[in-house]
């Protein structure tokens, strides 16, 4: 019989986990971006993201009490839309965004860490991908204890950037702001979409999770808000006391933003940035070997990835096979095609997740949380336009 994963993860690791996933490397870069785009309304581009990130949350927080168990997303589609292959298509699809993502997310903090130690990129990346794999093999719960003090680490960062935007001198283009444009603050915000894709991995942490039907929709949610407000805030700090230029110019934003309040260099913000890279790395090896495990239940050509170590716990062979495949990318694909491959391949993952939740709650309207028709429906629109969108803009 195999061995059952360990549950072993209360509300509050397990919301640690989400707000880590989410808050990543990118913020330390995007806010620029979308302040080209909003101009000073940029906090309100990171708000309305978040509403935009919302119906899809939403739905899987209903189905993470549906179904509880690892490879989530792959479960709500093959119930929902009664299809195994399908549903094995998306499973398959989620392991590759989640190693994408990592390869994606290792290969920007290896860039950082290369500017502080001279190591050379192959072999930072080599000895990164390889210890965090041995955490995630140790144990779930030592894993999501790393991932929350890099998460502590990320957020005192982004709390010390706002703390410093408070108190640096007005700029001109927030003293004198402009007309609010709609569309501006449109296209800033499908842009900072992408700074919340992340919260679709608490659900693959399901069987390690302790009361799941309690736990999991509850830390998709605040981990959402908790998301949410400090990217806003981090959006006025840095539009509060960097010009507008500036900000567009800069592959640094956040150290403008702590240099304008007279604090000194920042550099300690790109140390930041690479704990905001570990904890990426380590949290979707994670899932993506939560995801094979889950599969493994499923198919019987991925059968010998549904066990887990009767010490550790954990599922090491699909761990070990993640480390693998993060590390290979990681060195081997450019970092430009990894993040739109990731963001593309999410989103068609949340359109089906979202159709399929639809379905579902018409055959079976009851369930321990539940959302009213209305968002799954809102969430199809809404991902089928960001995808849009993403494909457009790679094209």
């Amino acid at each position: 019989m195999t061995a059952p994963l360990k549950r072993r993860i209360g509300l509050g690791l397990l919301t640690a986990y989400g707000v880590g996933v989410m808050i990543g490397a990118g913020i330390y870069v995007l806010v620029g971006a979308v302040a080209v785009e909003a101009g000073v309304w940029a906090p309100l581009s990171f708000l309305i993201a978040g509403l935009i990130a919302a119906p899809t949350a939403l739905s899987y927080a209903e189905f993470s009490t549906r179904l509880p168990e690892a490879a989530g997303e792959a479960a709500y589609v093959g119930q929902g839309l009664k299809s195994q292959a399908l549903a094995l298509l998306v499973g398959l699809a989620i392991v590759a965004a989640g190693t994408i993502s990592a390869g994606a997310v290792l290969r920007g903090g290896v860039g950082y860490l290369t500017q502080v130690l001279p190591v050379g990129t192959v072999v930072a990346v080599v000895a990164l991908g390889v210890a965090l794999t041995a955490v995630a093999v140790l144990g779930v719960l030592e894993s999501l204890a790393l991932a929350a003090l890099f998460t502590v680490i990320e957020v005192g960062g982004l709390v010390l950037v706002i703390w410093a935007g408070a108190s640096a001198a007005p700029s001109a283009d927030i003293l004198t702001p402009g007309p609010l444009s709609l569309a501006g603050v449109g296209v800033g915000a499908v842009l900072a979409f992408f700074a919340f894709i992340g919260f679709e991995d608490i659900v693959n942490m399901a069987e390690e999770v302790e009361r799941p039907q309690h736990n999991l929709p509850r830390a998709i949610l605040i981990s959402l808000v908790i998301t949410s407000a400090l990217y806003a805030a981090v959006a006025l700090a840095a539009v509060r006391a960097v010009p507008l230029a500036d900000l567009a110019a800069s592959d640094s934003p956040l150290v403008l933003v702590w240099r304008a309040s007279g604090q000194g260099s920042g550099h300690f913000l790109s140390a930041i940035a690479v704990f905001a890279a570990l904890n990426g790395v380590l949290a979707q090896i994670v899932m993506a070997a939560r995801v094979l495990f889950g599969l493994g239940r499923r198919t019987a050509a991925l059968a010998i990835f549904h066990q887990a170590h009767p010490r550790f716990g954990t599922p090491v062979l699909a761990t070990v096979l993640v480390g693998i495949l993060v590390i290979l990318a990681s060195a081997l694909v450019p970092l430009i095609t990894l993040a739109g491959l990731t963001s593309s391949i999410l989103l068609g993952v949340f359109v089906l997740v979202n159709l399929a939740l639809i379905l579902q709650k018409r055959r079976a309207p009851i369930a321990d949380f539940r959302v009213p028709m209305a968002v799954p429906v809102l969430g199809v629109i809404v991902s089928v336009a960001a995808l849009a969108l993403s494909v457009l803009g790679h094209l």
